[in-house]
């Protein structure tokens, strides 16, 4: 699985007029489930998510997880992730398919919150 994580104070998803997601401070993440992929690879990764020390502590030091300060995680699924930008047209043959990555993003967000990080959800669009 490839993820992109970005520290936020708030971030929301959007479809159609209609707020479906949001959370306040924690992770905005874009995740993206490639060919091979598993659902141990996603609990792996999800552990290691929770787990990271980048938020600042007392002191300034990137040194408290989302866990730690109480956060929380937007997942978004981003299929785009897996490009294979080497030509003019994007080529996404090493993502999973579309019903594998579905079920991989809902179980990498299911692992994220069994982890004890309270998590809320895009729309899942394979593209």
């Amino acid at each position: 699985m490839r993820a992109v994580l970005q520290r936020v104070q708030s971030a929301a998803v959007v479809v159609d007029g209609v707020q479906i997601g949001a959370v306040d401070k924690g992770y905005l993440i874009l995740i993206c489930a490639m060919a091979g992929d598993t659902e141990a690879v996603a609990e792996r990764l999800a552990a290691k998510v929770a787990k990271l020390r980048i938020f600042k502590d007392d002191q300034g030091k990137m040194n408290l997880s989302v866990r730690d300060i109480g956060g929380s995680a937007l997942v978004v699924s981003q299929f785009t992730l897996a490009a294979d930008l080497r030509g003019n047209r994007p080529g996404f043959s090493t993502a999973a398919p579309p019903d594998l990555g579905e079920k991989l993003y809902l179980h990498f967000a299911a692992s994220l919150r069994a982890e004890g990080v309270p998590v809320a959800t895009g729309r899942f669009w394979g593209g």
